[in-house]
């Protein structure tokens, strides 16, 4: 690895390879950032150093660079022969290129020790991280471990020639590995349809899946019993499940409209969201940081759960000393009762419960329940629930009705939680009480401070108690309340 830092640097302009040249942090270098007529930037893995000494970054400089790599591709992108190293283009509207980000590319042997159960599955698998985090790195493992330790046929996918190189002849870092080079990011699904249609491989490897076609590529790849390793950006499973263009990776999810007796033994609305089919990947791995791992190893389980409005259980994993994995379960153990609900909207319970602050956790199983909220309605006219409740020691609390209003009273009460206005409330209150001692002596209309719709509201209310007279004024975000100093009369 030193001696490709090397290659890169003996690409700098004079000046920036001898500033990083005896650095003690050589060996952690990551980029390189030179923006035209702004100092250079050195990043290392744990610090940023600006070169303010070294004057602001010239047309020969960045010229110096771009001579001395490969040819930009259709993404900015071009890299140095047999290493793993890239430099992205920065351009200005005339297609002239004002600026440079040179990435240091590793391969690091072991670096998929702490996931490499997951990669030897044979299960479809997808990594989800923000950029810079390692991804790319961890792929190369992949296919070097899979192709040589395990004897797979391997097919890397590379797009930009960003995870094996930039040569024809791929970096040894993916082993014995094939790999497909892709002309422009816009071909990267047909080059995945490709490598499946005439080089029969038994895994595929792909950095980046990023748009529609891609997603229905790595379906096709799935469907067809190949396993299929890839990554996409993002932090978490739930930003993928609610991204359009990418659901699809985890299954996709679709309004469905359900009959009367099933949306009340659910206590959920009649129409609500569900996942639309098998997931492409059955294992998600989200990479938060380098060395750190949250495992979902079922993406359909999980899925199913956020979408309910339940805790999924990933695993959360990160290399320890030496060797070591910790490993540690990050699903939370209930606190409070478990609380079912028949013919209880679930989702306006579980708004309440979080709203109060309550230790209390919605199950939609009566199995996992300690307790069930009906209605006297539901109770009486419907004959599953008893059912069901039959040989359980289950307390049934009936509420007269099934809105909000009726719900956060019941929690209230069974939970001792008095009628309080929270901080904001109360500052608000206070304020117009203050405001309207004042208009009353002083016979003068007066504006309270801005407040959002509910806040104002609340002022209202307390003004129309005490018979004042106010309306709301103002555009937002500065709309506020006017109090008057006349009485509202009866018949008003």
């Amino acid at each position: 690895m030193p001696d490709e830092i090397q290659i890169l640097l003996n690409c700098l302009p004079q000046k920036i390879h001898d500033a990083i040249q005896n650095h003690p942090q050589k060996i952690d270098l990551c980029e390189v950032v030179m923006d035209l007529g702004a100092h250079p930037e050195i990043r290392y893995k744990e610090t940023t150093e600006r070169l303010i000494g070294l004057g602001a970054v010239t047309e020969q400089d960045i010229h110096s660079v771009t001579e001395k790599v490969g040819l930009f591709t259709a993404d900015n992108r071009a890299g140095l022969a047999r290493t793993l190293h890239r430099i992205s283009a920065i351009r200005n509207r005339h297609g002239k290129i004002i600026g440079l980000t040179c990435r240091i590319g590793r391969a690091i042997e072991g670096v998929l020790n702490t996931i490499r159960d997951q990669i030897e599955s044979e299960k479809n698998v997808l990594l989800l991280g923000p950029p810079g985090i390692g991804k790319t790195t961890l792929l190369r493992e992949a296919a070097r471990l899979l192709s040589v330790e395990f004897d797979r046929r391997v097919i890397v996918v590379d797009t930009s020639n960003e995870i094996a190189g930039d040569s024809d002849i791929p970096h040894p870092a993916i082993g014995l590995a094939r790999r497909m080079q892709v002309s422009s990011p816009d071909q990267q699904h047909a080059v995945m349809i490709e490598a499946v249609e005439n080089h029969m491989p038994q895994v595929i490897i792909v950095d980046e899946i990023g748009t529609e076609a891609e997603a229905q590529a790595a379906r096709t790849i799935a469907e067809r019993g190949i396993q299929l390793i890839a990554t996409a950006h993002g932090k978490t499973l739930q930003n993928l499940i609610k991204n359009p263009t990418l659901s699809d990776l985890v299954g996709g999810v679709q309004s469905v409209v359900l009959g009367d007796e099933e949306a009340k033994f659910r206590g959920t609305q009649k129409t609500v969201l569900e996942r639309k089919s098998l997931p492409t990947f059955e294992v998600l791995i989200e990479v938060p940081r380098q060395g750190e791992f949250i495992i979902y190893h079922s993406v359909a389980q999980a899925v199913d759960a956020f979408l309910r409005g339940e805790q999924s259980d990933p695993q959360f994993r990160r290399r320890g000393k030496g060797e070591d994995i910790i490993i540690q379960e990050t699903k939370p153990q209930p606190k409070g009762p478990q609380i079912f609900p028949y013919g209880i909207n679930a989702t306006f319970l579980s708004a309440a419960i979080k709203y109060l602050n309550i230790e209390a956790n919605v199950v939609h199983s009566i199995s996992d329940a300690d307790m069930v909220v009906t209605t006297k309605g539901h109770l009486k006219s419907q004959s599953k629930l008893s059912a069901q409740l039959e040989g359980r020691q289950l307390a049934v609390h009936v509420l007269n009705a099934s809105g909000k209003p009726q719900i956060e009273k019941f929690l209230r009460q069974y939970f001792h939680i008095p009628e309080a206005l929270d901080a904001e409330e109360q500052d608000a209150i206070a304020e117009i009480e203050e405001l309207s001692k004042r208009v009353q002596s002083e016979k003068i209309v007066v504006d309270a401070t801005p407040k959002n719709a509910y806040l104002r509201r609340i002022q209202h209310q307390a003004l129309e108690a005490w018979g004042l007279r106010a309306q709301s004024i103002g555009e937002e975000p500065n709309r506020r309340v006017r109090i008057y100093p006349t009485r509202i009369t009866k018949g008003s």
